[in-house]
């Protein structure tokens, strides 16, 4: 992949039905997805979630989800949502595969579809917001905030692994950087990865850096705005910068080939863990 396969500026992938669409088919690899839908009030959006489970999380405002199967198992969660995603984190819903799902939205919103392929149907769920694991992460100007609302330690799913980060303005996340694109037992998880960026405040932007792990693997250092998105197939991955003044919010949607479910990363050697961690 070039570069620009790799960034995804604001409005690149999208079209009638989607801000963002990010499937396995256009980011090259076999099972993490992304979309996000913006609906006006009192908009709705239904799809259908073929051979994908999917997390319904509001990015802004909040939406009725809706869902039905084939074995006339029906399912109804109402999601408050928030304000922004700098405001808190937010409550969402969980949607398996072979199903077909509805969201609406009366006040209208931006709702963001986390996918992975999978095997496994699993049942649809509620993860409400105080069940949410929010850590400070860090110190210094490495100080973040990692939610792993559906961290693979904390939320049951097939193949999808998701998290949000909010980098204060000036400071690095997603480091030391790390990669997570060999199978090692114990040791390293193979997965694919998206980020989804959002910058507070008008002009606000980041940096985001992927280099090579392997001969001819993946190598950016792209400017990052709302909107944005950066595909890591393979590589080293970090920092995440945030220009100073303006907080950086970024989504990740992970999963992987993997018989477990499991987030294992190795860091590179030219680095340490002194700075309080990793994302």
């Amino acid at each position: 992949m070039t570069s620009t396969d790799l960034h995804l500026p604001e409005g690149a992938t999208a079209n009638a039905q989607y801000a963002v669409d990010i499937d396995p088919k256009l980011a090259g690899w076999t099972h993490s997805s992304l979309r996000v839908v913006e609906l006006a009030p009192g908009g709705s959006h239904t799809f259908t979630t073929g051979d994908s489970e999917w997390i319904v999380l509001p990015l802004q405002g909040g939406c009725t989800v809706q869902i039905e199967t084939a074995s006339t198992e029906k399912g109804e969660f109402q999601l408050l949502g928030r304000e922004s995603v700098f405001a808190d984190v937010s409550d969402f819903a969980y949607v398996p595969r072979d199903a077909r799902v509805q969201i609406a939205s009366g006040a209208g919103g931006r709702f963001a579809l986390a996918g992975a392929k999978c095997e496994r149907r699993l049942p649809a769920r509620y993860g409400p917001a105080p069940e949410v694991p929010v850590e400070q992460r860090g110190s210094g100007n490495c100080a973040r905030q990692v939610r792993g609302f559906a961290a693979a330690d904390s939320f049951d799913c097939d193949r999808l692994i998701a998290v949000e980060v909010i980098t204060p303005g000036g400071n690095w996340s997603s480091y030391p950087p790390h990669k997570h694109d060999e199978h090692r037992p114990g040791e390293e998880s193979e997965l694919e990865e998206i980020y989804y960026f959002e910058i507070d405040g008008p002009n606000g932007f980041g940096y985001q850096r992927v280099f090579p792990s392997r001969a001819g693997g993946c190598d950016v250092l792209a400017e990052v705005r709302s909107g944005d998105t950066v595909l890591v197939p393979d590589g080293w991955h970090g920092p995440s910068i945030a220009q100073p003044g303006h907080d950086m919010y970024y989504l990740n949607v992970m999963a992987g080939p993997g018989e477990t479910r499991e987030w294992r990363i190795c860091f590179h050697p030219d680095h340490t863990e002194t700075t309080g961690g990793y994302r």
